[in-house]
């Protein structure tokens, strides 16, 4: 993101505090990503944004605050991008590839938001992991909805089960993501999309629906 022009410019007082808010948090998120969380400053996070020290606390009243709003605002956006794949079809098995492809193509197209939701958070301690959690929670809605029963089940799966199959594809992404294999995400899709789809149609039909699409 390019820095406000310097000197009079004619911009509100509310475009630049927005811009530099979010300069800040896309900040944050890449000193994450090089320097981990105990290696980065508000320091650090204002010279990467080009916003002052007395600037940055307008924003935020500290840098676990801005990891926070950071972490709520990657999740965001990650959550937004997945939805709206989703909306564009109707049948449930093409709802769940498609959301899954566009999550993976965010990922590996934001690298630093990945580590931030994906690696850091886990590391900064409770409240974050219980934003993890609530992140995750999240997109079970997108996976149950209109889901099949499993094969040969009477009734649906339990909701348990949506959760785990979540929490699971998020934890294999992590590990790639910790890896260094961001970029490579998108690679995955046959592998997590089986894993997503295979408790609710079976192995077989799971890996047909992934082969012809």
């Amino acid at each position: 993101m390019r820095p406000l022009p310097r000197g009079r410019h004619g911009l509100s007082r509310e475009f630049v505090a927005q811009d530099q808010r979010e300069r800040l948090l896309a900040a944050i998120a890449s000193s994450l990503d090089e320097h981990s969380y105990d290696g980065t400053t508000v320091s650090l996070i204002g010279g990467r944004a080009r916003v002052s020290k007395s600037d940055f606390y307008r924003h935020f009243a500290s840098k676990d605050d801005c990891f926070l709003t950071a972490y709520d605002d990657a999740a965001e956006r990650l959550r937004r991008e997945v939805r709206a794949a989703c909306a564009e079809h109707e049948q449930w098995p093409d709802r769940v590839c498609a959301g899954l492809a566009a999550g993976l193509a965010w990922l590996a197209a934001e690298p630093a938001r990945a580590n931030l939701l994906l690696v850091e958070g886990l590391r900064a301690g409770p409240q974050v992991y219980d934003r993890f959690l609530a992140m995750t929670d999240r997109f079970v809605p997108l996976l149950r909805d209109g889901a099949p029963a499993g094969p040969g089940s009477s009734g649906r799966l339990p909701q348990g089960a949506d959760e785990a199959i979540v929490g699971g594809i998020a934890s294999l992404l992590g590990r790639r993501v910790l890896a260094g294999e961001t970029e490579d995400l998108v690679r995955m899709f046959p592998e997590v999309a089986e894993f997503a789809l295979t408790p609710y149609l079976g192995a077989a039909e799971a890996r047909r629906i992934i082969s012809s699409g």
